[in-house]
């Protein structure tokens, strides 16, 4: 069903660019939990799909075959983020279940955390699982690259929960193998997650949502509103409004971090990962501005020369000034190559809250090595002016809060050391 291959010549072939939910989906058809044919998308021509993140980079090729459905041939694995539901060790292939679970002769329980369980959804977790005849369990997270609505609990928050669930069981049962599998699982709609793991032998299945009563379903979903209930029953009705009305008015202090370096030096998947992982832990609202993205929706028409360059990064700089100005973080992750710009930016950005200057490192070899895009190749052949690091120059930032490499260092430690800078910067140091 899926075989991998070098990217090759791929100019000619019909592309679609995935969102989070395709990209969620090309990973259960790479890891073989579902068919090619389910991916978003039709091959029409003998050439194929060119399937692509919002970078255009070059990820799988949807090709027709004889059978009932097309194939799908990996050109690039994709890329991972940091926090516990990115552990490859837990986001495993169908594959790699099936091996972990071939001596289970009894089967194989699901235990799906797929909410934060209440102490009664633990309790009746641990006694269906207790009761079951299956001599191996599976906790499964099924977690989306699509951001979750603020004050919800993330996938990163989710994946603790569930590891918590998956020491409860095997404390309980010592002699029972305990799994633990994150499934990427897109907001879109796909299909019932039942099949997808009956299809895989994993079953039957114990899930959160459906365990609920309508009680417990009813507390979890009157949550939201607990503050306004408790606000209500202490003052009358025109104070609790200004009571309200202040607590809701009080931002946190914003930030901007603006990441810059060469193409290819990981600044975007650094930029990703760290957006994620603020989204789902800092109360502040969170602007992922990537220098593909907004070349394609804010910038839409600016070359490539230094003055359209410049008014690209007044662009970033002003939207992400006004997220600050609002208590939210923006993330933004142009190459700026450029020191006057990234000088501006900050200017800009200070008025409003913290700002923190990331310079990505990675040295131009490497980014070269890695190309892919193919551009630094297309520029060296000239078919590509005014490219940075190649045709065009790249001003090593002299004022950068905190320097990156990511020659070797990993995304979850270059998220960390970020992290680290950020909290520092907003409490004013």
């Amino acid at each position: 069903m899926t075989a991998s291959g070098a990217a090759g010549d791929l100019g000619g072939i019909p592309r679609l660019v995935l969102d989070d939910d395709g990209l969620d989906r090309l990973e259960l058809a790479q890891g073989g939990w579902l068919p090619p044919s389910t991916l978003p998308g039709a091959v029409t021509s003998g050439t194929g799909l060119l399937l692509t993140d919002r970078e255009n980079s070059p990820l799988a090729l949807l090709e027709a075959s004889d059978g009932a459905g097309p194939t799908l041939r990996v050109l690039r694995a994709l890329s991972r983020g940091s926090g516990p539901h990115w552990d490859p060790a837990a986001r495993m292939s169908l594959a790699d279940l099936r091996a972990r679970t071939a001596g289970a002769s009894s089967g194989v329980l699901a235990c799906v955390i797929d909410d934060v369980p209440t102490r009664v959804d633990e309790d009746v977790l641990v006694s269906t699982a207790r009761a079951a005849r299956e001599d191996a369990i599976v906790v499964i997270v099924p977690v989306a690259r699509r951001p979750l609505p603020p004050g919800r609990v993330g996938a990163a928050g989710l994946t603790r929960v569930a590891w918590a669930v998956a020491d409860g069981l095997a404390a309980d049962r010592p002699e029972r193998t305990v799994i633990r599998l994150v499934l990427p699982w897109p907001t879109d709609g796909l299909a019932d997650l039942g099949r997808v793991l009956g299809a895989a032998g994993v079953g039957p299945s114990a899930r959160v949502t459906d365990l609920r009563s309508a009680d417990e379903l009813g507390r979890v979903s009157a949550l939201p509103d607990m503050l306004e209930r408790e606000v209500g029953d202490l003052y009358p009705p025109a104070s609790a409004r200004e009571v309200l009305r202040a607590h809701r008015s009080a931002p946190e202090r914003g930030a901007v971090v603006f990441l810059t370096g060469l193409s290819g030096s990981g600044k975007s998947t650094i930029a990703r990962a760290l957006a994620d992982e603020l989204a789902d832990e800092d109360p502040r609202r969170v602007t992922l501005l990537d220098g593909d993205e907004v070349r394609h929706h804010l910038s839409r028409g600016l070359g490539f020369d230094a003055e359209s360059r410049a008014a690209n990064i007044d662009r970033i700089a002003w939207v992400a000034s006004l997220i600050a100005a609002h208590g939210g973080i923006a993330v933004a992750a142009p190459i700026a190559p450029f020191g006057d710009g990234r000088r501006a930016a900050r200017r800009m950005a200070e008025e409003h809250g913290a700002f923190l200057l990331v310079y990505v490192s990675t040295p131009l070899e490497v980014c070269e090595a890695r190309d892919r895009k193919g551009l630094y190749a297309r520029a060296r052949a000239g078919e590509i002016e005014e490219f940075t690091g190649i045709s065009s120059p790249y001003e090593v930032p002299e004022d950068a809060d905190l320097i990156v490499d990511t020659t070797s260092l990993d995304v979850a430690d270059a998220v960390g050391q970020v992290r680290d800078a950020l909290e520092a910067k907003l409490a004013g140091g």
